[in-house]
C-alpha cells in the first residue's frame, strides 16, 4: 500500500482507537452515531495515509494486524495527550476513558480497579476487567481484547511462560515478589497457626483454578502444581473457591493478599516453603501503555505496598 500525501488527522486517530476497543467498524460507527459508510471510509483512508493495511476484515468484524496493533499504541498516546491539552487549557472536562484488563484470580487486583474507577474523572468510562485462565489472558493482550494482564511466575514455569510472551510479542513486567501463603476459612483449625507446612495440607481439599484445555502444570495460577494431592478440585471463579473454603476446609496457595471487604470470611497463612511468587504485568513489547494503564498499575503497587511485599517496579 503506497502512503497517500497529508497527514492523519486527529479524527481518523479516535475512530481508530474506537474501531479496535469495538472489534467492528459497525459497531464503532454506531457508538459514535457515524454513518457505517463514513466510517468505513475513514478507515480505508487512514491506511493509505499510513502505508500500511492496519485491520483484518472478515463477516465477523475486524482485528488488528501487526502494524494495526503498534499504530493503536501511538494512536491512543496521540489522543490522550490533546485530551490533556485541552484540559489544562481550554477547561474542557476529561474524555471517556478507556480500559481493558485481564487477570489471574487476585483479589488485589480487583480492589486496585475499584480504586481506579473511584478516581476517574471523566463523565463516562468503558472499562473491562476479566478474571480468566492464563493462557486467555496471554490472548487477550496479544489480540488487544485487553492491554494489559496480570499474571505470576515463579522457577517453575518463568521459561514456558517467558517463550509463550516472546512469540505473542509480549514482555514480562515484575511488580512484586510475595511469600507463598494458603488462603482458607476463617473456621479453618489453620487459621490461628502462625505457618503453615505441606503436611498440615495433607487431608485437605486442594482448590485450585481450572485452566481449560491448556491445563499444563506450566499454566497453573498456583504454586506447587506438580505435587500430587488425594482431594483436589477445580473451579472456575473466586466466588467458588472461597464457597468451598468455607464449606469444605479447602485451601489454595497464593500470595497472601487478600481484602477485607471483598473476602472477609477468608484468612491468609504464611506457607512454610521455600517458593516466592513473581506477579507481574504484561503488554506488547512495542505499545506504550496509556495514561489509564499506568494509573490502574499505580493503584496495584498501592494496594499490595502494606501487605509486606517487595515491591519490583
Amino acid at each position: 500500500m503506497t502512503r497517500r500525501s497529508g497527514g492523519v488527522t486527529l479524527q481518523q486517530l479516535s475512530y481508530f482507537i474506537e474501531v479496535a476497543a469495538a472489534g467492528s467498524i459497525t459497531a464503532a460507527a454506531d457508538l459514535l452515531y457515524v454513518a457505517q459508510p463514513t466510517m468505513s471510509a475513514a478507515m480505508r483512508d487512514l491506511e493509505t495515509r499510513v502505508g500500511r493495511d492496519l485491520l483484518v476484515r472478515s463477516a465477523r468484524g475486524v482485528t488488528l494486524t501487526t502494524d494495526g496493533a503498534e499504530f493503536l499504541g501511538y494512536a491512543r498516546q496521540v489522543v490522550e495527550q490533546v485530551e490533556l491539552l485541552e484540559q489544562r487549557y481550554l477547561d474542557r472536562p476529561p474524555s471517556r476513558r478507556l480500559l481493558g484488563v485481564s487477570t489471574q484470580h487476585y483479589s488485589f487486583a480487583v480492589d486496585a480497579f475499584v480504586r481506579m474507577v473511584r478516581a476517574t474523572e471523566a463523565e463516562g468510562y468503558e472499562l473491562s476487567l476479566r478474571e480468566t485462565r492464563t493462557w486467555e489472558i496471554i490472548e487477550d493482550v496479544r489480540t488487544l481484547r485487553s492491554e494489559l494482564g496480570i499474571l505470576y511466575r515463579n522457577d517453575f514455569n518463568r521459561s514456558v511462560i517467558d517463550k509463550l510472551l516472546r512469540d505473542s510479542g509480549l514482555a514480562f513486567h515484575p511488580l512484586f515478589l510475595a511469600e507463598p501463603h494458603i488462603f482458607i476459612s476463617r473456621k479453618n483449625p489453620l487459621a490461628s497457626a502462625k505457618r503453615a507446612t505441606l503436611a498440615d495440607l495433607a487431608e485437605l481439599p486442594r482448590l485450585t483454578f481450572d485452566q481449560g484445555t491448556n491445563n499444563s502444570f506450566y499454566f497453573a495460577e498456583e504454586i506447587l502444581s506438580t505435587l500430587s494431592s488425594k482431594r483436589e478440585i477445580r473451579v472456575s471463579d473466586r466466588a467458588t473457591i472461597f464457597n468451598l473454603m468455607i464449606g469444605l476446609d479447602g485451601y489454595t496457595i497464593s500470595t497472601g493478599i487478600i481484602s477485607d471487604d471483598l473476602d472477609p470470611e477468608i484468612v491468609a497463612v504464611p506457607l512454610d516453603v521455600d517458593e516466592r511468587i513473581e506477579i507481574g504485568w504484561i503488554g506488547h513489547s512495542s505499545i506504550p501503555l496509556t495514561e489509564q494503564a499506568q494509573r490502574y498499575l499505580a493503584e496495584v503497587r498501592s494496594v499490595v505496598a502494606g501487605f509486606g511485599v517487595t515491591l519490583l517496579d
